[in-house]
């Protein structure tokens, strides 16, 4: 159990204070509503006395020679992982990394972000793990916010970045300097105390400024042997690190594999975005355990799978599961749910086919020592299969929000069915249910935050940055669904009196200074917003985009060829509108890229040919990519007999 450290500011100690002055009466309604903890049972062993690089180091003194990382035809041993790891972080303790002091890690999905993060950690220290592809604004400002003294990256990305006031460790330039540090583990590697700071990871904040979640190590083991206990993981599984760095799936893609012995393998862009590549590449490299985002595991599971496959379970979360899968799927499907707070994963449960489903699939049980409560606004438990509000307890829930102890003290509260000393529970503002089969059913949220393709979102921090434009007077965000699963964010512009801005123009701003999956896929004009009798803002009142209030220019170029005017209305139809231009840019009128693999794969559907999802980024427009459809079809007709290619034309 963490508890409140010698740091605690004045400020923390006085809202935790506040929110204490009630406990003797909350501890009274837990004695009297004890059914509270009828599913908590969950208490399991978690052995504190090794941290996370010991026990990757552990693996390395035991099988030096077993694979730990697969990065296309890039293998790396175990040995050869702990002895990097050993010498960057021997170089990281030179320039004054210990404990609780957080390292910037900005790199893409490779082996050396693998090897970065080890090594902060056997430094003593905490990695933040930054998106290079995100904007240069929104990385600063995490840098800043996280009093980052060093940043570990690649010299390309540090002079994209530009300067700062942190020192820049570049494992690319710097790797001569870095290879001569001494092999052993750092001094600190043997010394690193459970409630140290492990990693800190940036979600969306509704003050319009990301906020970091600061997870200690005990944390991170809690989640570490559950998840080796609950899926049996022994050194011959492979698995996979798929999961975007900057989200907190990629913690748990990593760090329970390599504590055990398995090996992480890392697919290609391409083969990451395509459901089709993907599934064959999982067949290829034999794995046993994956984890996908929800959305591209929705899309999965509708693949046809060879009944020999190596996967044993497909593990997913990150946003709300709509299907059950099919009876013929030859793996499991877990689900799981877990904010960032509570160390990745909350409850997990296995999701099974069903012909007849009464509802959404479940997010599953509490893991290991943790306790899911469903309470009302008074903090008491709701009877079963009635809606409240989803807390957290015990082992896994984060130290709090890095620099942020106001807002710590609010999310954090007073455990009230818990009697042990300092003992806490983090409002989720999740809504949920408990299911007659003692399942946990999410409902939704409580508030303005949203997930969308798996990322929580506040709508808050959009808007925020969108009233920043120039042209822009006052603006709202909510997300619609556009269809099941597909959850699409929707601005609604007031602009200043004689501006008229345009939708590409408010994105191309937007994309500036917020990851992409923040960026709305629709814009609408208003005269104003409309609110309720007492001035806030009303959403239910807000008009459903159309062509009287839009604000995309659409491109006047009409088809030129038969190709172009089907692939225009494939298009239309996959992103919702009415027509597009023949110069409309697919992901400035909203595209991503699930949306991307739709697209790829309604044009295999119509024209009989297989594009790989990069020619959507190459070629982004109707136009461009016509042109690359109709070279395809060329060349399939020119290997074809005169009858097949009248087959094929017909």
């Amino acid at each position: 159990m963490i508890t409140k450290t010698d740091e605690m500011t004045d400020e923390y100690q006085r809202h935790a204070s506040a929110a204490s002055r009630d406990m003797s009466r909350l501890q009274h309604t837990a004695m009297q509503q004890s059914r509270a903890a009828d599913h908590n049972g969950t208490r399991s062993d978690v052995a504190h006395q090794r941290s996370v690089p010991q026990l990757v180091a552990d693996r390395a003194a035991a099988t030096p020679d077993a694979i730990a990382l697969v990065a296309g035809a890039d293998a790396v041993t175990y040995q050869q992982l702990d002895s990097q790891a050993n010498k960057l972080g021997n170089y990281l303790r030179v320039h004054g990394v210990g404990p609780d002091v957080v390292v910037g890690l900005c790199l893409d999905r490779s082996v050396d972000f693998v090897v970065g993060a080890l090594a902060i950690m056997k430094a003593g220290g905490a990695y933040l793990p930054l998106d290079p592809a995100h904007p240069v604004e929104r990385l600063h400002f995490m840098l800043a916010d996280a009093r980052v003294p060093v940043l570990v990256t690649r010299q390309g990305i540090a002079k994209q970045l530009a300067e700062g006031p942190w020192r820049t460790v570049a494992m690319d330039t710097d790797r001569s300097t870095i290879a001569a540090q001494p092999a052993h583990a750092p001094a600190s590697a043997d010394a690193i105390d459970g409630s140290v700071l492990a990693y800190v990871i940036y979600t969306s904040g509704s003050t319009g400024e990301p906020k970091g979640v600061e997870i200690a190590h005990n944390s991170l083991l809690n989640l570490v042997f559950w998840h080796r206990d609950a899926f049996a993981v022994t050194p011959g599984d492979r698995a996979t690190q798929i999961a975007s760095l900057a989200f907190d799936a990629a913690v748990w893609e990593l760090w329970p594999y390599l504590t055990a012995g398995a090996s992480v393998h890392l697919p290609d862009e391409e083969t990451r975005l395509s459901p089709e590549m993907l599934r064959d590449w999982l067949v290829a490299e034999q794995i046993t355990l994956c984890f996908l985002p929800t959305p591209l595991a929705e899309i999965a599971m509708t693949l046809e799978w060879p009944a020999t496959t190596s996967l044993r379970a497909l593990l997913t979360g990150g946003d709300r599961l709509h299907n059950y899968p099919p009876f013929t799927l030859p793996f499991a499907l877990i689900n799981n749910y877990g904010p960032a707070e509570s160390a990745v994963v909350t409850t997990s449960g296995r999701v099974l086919p069903t012909e007849t489903p009464e509802s959404l699939p479940s997010i599953g049980h509490p893991i290991a020592n943790i306790q899911v409560y469903l309470l009302d606004a008074d903090l008491r438990p709701v009877s079963k299969g009635t809606e409240g509000e989803l807390h957290i307890g015990g082992a896994s829930l984060a130290r709090g929000y890095r620099n942020r102890p106001a807002l710590t003290a609010e999310k954090f509260i007073p455990n009230p069915f818990d009697a042990t000393p300092g003992a806490r529970l983090y409002k989720t503002g999740d809504l949920a249910r408990e299911q007659s089969d003692g399942g946990i059913e999410f409902i939704g949220r409580s508030d303005g935050q949203v997930k969308v393709r798996g990322n929580r979102i506040e709508l808050g921090e959009i808007i925020t940055v969108l009233n920043r434009h120039p042209a822009v007077r006052a603006s709202h965000v909510v997300a619609r669904e556009h269809t099941s699963g597909d959850v699409r964010l929707v601005a609604y512009i007031v602009p200043i009196p004689g501006e008229v801005p345009i939708a590409d123009d408010l994105r191309g701003f937007l994309k500036t200074r917020l990851p992409e999956y923040m960026v709305p896929a629709t814009f609408a004009r208003l005269a104003a917003l409309p609110v309720t009798p007492n001035g806030k803002i009303d959403p239910s009142a807000l008009p459903e985009p159309d062509a009287a209030n839009s604000m995309r220019e659409a491109s006047d170029a009409s088809p030129r060829t038969t190709v172009e005017g089907r692939l225009a209305a494939i298009v239309a139809t996959v992103l919702g509108l009415e027509r597009v231009g023949m110069d409309d840019d697919f992901f400035m009128l909203g595209g991503h890229s699930l949306l991307g693999i739709q697209l790829i794969s309604r044009i295999r559907d119509n024209f009989g040919v297989e594009l790989p999802l990069l020619s959507l980024f190459e070629a982004p427009t109707v136009a461009e990519l016509s042109a690359q459809i109709e070279r395809l079809i060329m060349a399939n007709l020119e290997a074809m007999s005169e009858e097949e290619a009248q087959r094929f034309l017909a």
